[in-house]
């Protein structure tokens, strides 16, 4: 059978021409466009994520503290894993605006082939994670509590891995609502497996931690077959027969998902670790700390969802523009990406600072023993309200140099910004000038701002570096 043809059911959504400012709105629109999707999609992971922590929360500090605990391990094995996945986007629209359609199906294929190549090693590492904690000198109920919610949550890992590769795959042929639905469908599954698995409801027993971590995982498998099935209804993503030929190598596709994926796993390890590592870092202040800490990196962790979501939509925007050889474009579609990812993190960084304990009281009980946890909430939640637009601007231009295929640079700076500024800064206040969680917490800060800095003037040297390439290369031509 001949490969697929583009078609206006197909196609990926369309470059704007020209430099002016009707060029500028028009790729704003279509921008938005994808992004809004996409975003409500970042949010509806995070909600999952959420209702763990607010259901947990409500069982026992001690419960939720584990979890944070073995989240920390399943977020940096998943991380990991996602690299090569999130490859297929950027390589699949620069193939689009190269007009090659012929190259999306094995780009797709190679996407689920590494996500296989990756979970064995992932899930020896969960299985771990008890002792893991316990060598890293958490307290010996947490280390086994954060062991008892990965024991069941690990088995949802190739799942969650595979979903990102289909909705890599939807986003990059501009289809973003398929995966949202599947998300918005996959809150209410984990809410109910929550519901019932943790305290016992619909004649389950109740399972606490380990029912936590099945109902997790339940979600990926559910979020991962829901998905297949949208794509073999919808005309649009069922056009290119994703899974045709599925045990057949495509040699050069799976090392590009590789070498552009690793890099970016890397990219957001750095970043995540650096979160995880000052989860990890609170849990030596007490529970109570470490419950806080929790609570208020939810916060920041769910506003970030929809920079994070524009970026995504950047990438392809970029990416589109990049491979049809447009690099005025693919320069306007990644500073529009930057430009809304700031408004919109101006607009949280002001909610966050007028309304800190409305927000913290919300996630603990009434219970009196927590008012010191809701206290030190705030107090984070004010330093996060400080670097929400830095942390927008660097997931913005961090994906839209993704769009260009630039993902070694971006490690770097992820590494330096994240490991050689930040993490020494949470340590030489957090424990030398002895602030303990405020401390950590500035630290945090001063790296998202290190990074926001030096990947912006990447996009802006790198972008203009391939435009003004570009002319040079006309100019030879013409003459």
């Amino acid at each position: 059978m001949s490969e697929p043809e583009i078609t206006e059911a197909t196609n990926p959504g369309p470059l704007i021409a020209g430099t002016g400012r009707a060029a500028w709105m028009g790729e704003l629109r279509e921008l938005l466009r994808l992004a809004l999707p996409l975003a409500a999609t970042q949010l509806a992971q995070m909600a999952i994520l959420a209702t763990d922590t607010l259901m947990l929360g409500h069982l026992s500090k001690e419960a939720l503290a584990s979890a944070a605990l073995g989240n920390t391990v399943f977020f940096f094995t998943w991380l990991l894993g996602c690299g090569p996945a999130h490859a297929v986007s950027p390589v699949i629209a620069h193939a689009l605006g190269e007009n090659r359609p012929q190259e999306v199906r094995p780009a797709t294929r190679m996407g689920l082939w590494a996500a296989l190549i990756m979970t064995p090693p992932l899930l020896a590492v969960l299985l771990t994670t008890g002792p893991i904690m316990r060598a890293l000198g958490e307290a010996p109920l947490l280390a086994g509590g954060a062991g008892i919610f990965t024991s069941t949550l690990c088995w949802g890992l190739p799942f969650a891995i595979g979903f990102q590769v289909l909705r890599n795959y939807a986003t990059a042929l501009s289809r973003p609502v398929a995966p949202m639905i599947v998300m918005l469908a996959a809150i209410v599954f984990n809410a109910l497996g929550d519901w019932c698995l943790i305290f016992g409801h619909l004649g389950v027993p109740a399972l606490g931690l380990w029912g936590s971590g099945l109902a997790s995982a339940l979600s990926n498998v559910f979020a991962f077959t829901a998905m297949l099935a949208v794509i073999h209804l919808s005309p649009a993503l069922s056009a290119h027969r994703i899974l045709k030929d599925f045990r057949l190598p495509h040699w050069p596709h799976l090392k590009e998902m590789f070498r552009l994926g690793v890099p970016i796993g890397l990219t957001t390890i750095f970043e995540a670790m650096l979160f995880n590592a000052a989860t990890v870092l609170m849990g030596l202040f007490g529970a109570t700390m470490l419950a806080a800490h929790q609570i208020a990196i939810t916060i920041p962790s769910l506003t970030f969802m929809v920079p994070l979501g524009v970026g995504l939509a950047a990438t392809v925007r970029v990416g589109l523009a990049a491979g049809a050889g447009d690099m005025h474009a693919a320069r306007r579609a990644g500073f529009t990406a930057m430009g809304v990812a700031m408004a919109f993190m101006t607009v949280t960084s002001a909610l966050l600072l007028l309304f800190p304990r409305a927000i913290a009281s919300a996630w603990f009980s009434s219970d009196a023993s927590n008012g010191e946890a809701i206290a030190l909430t705030v107090v984070f939640l004010h330093v996060a309200a400080a670097f929400q637009i830095v942390d927008g601007l660097q997931v913005s231009a961090a994906m839209a140099l993704r769009g260009l295929k630039d993902a070694r640079a971006p490690m770097w700076i992820a590494g330096a910004s994240y490991w050689l500024a930040g993490f020494p800064m949470c340590l030489a206040l957090g424990f030398g000038l002895k602030m303990e969680g405020l401390g950590i917490w500035i630290g945090l800060a001063f790296g998202l701002a290190v990074a926001a800095l030096l990947l912006v003037w990447r996009f802006f040297w790198l972008s203009k570096k391939m435009r003004d390439g570009e002319q040079q290369a006309g100019g030879n031509q013409r003459q």
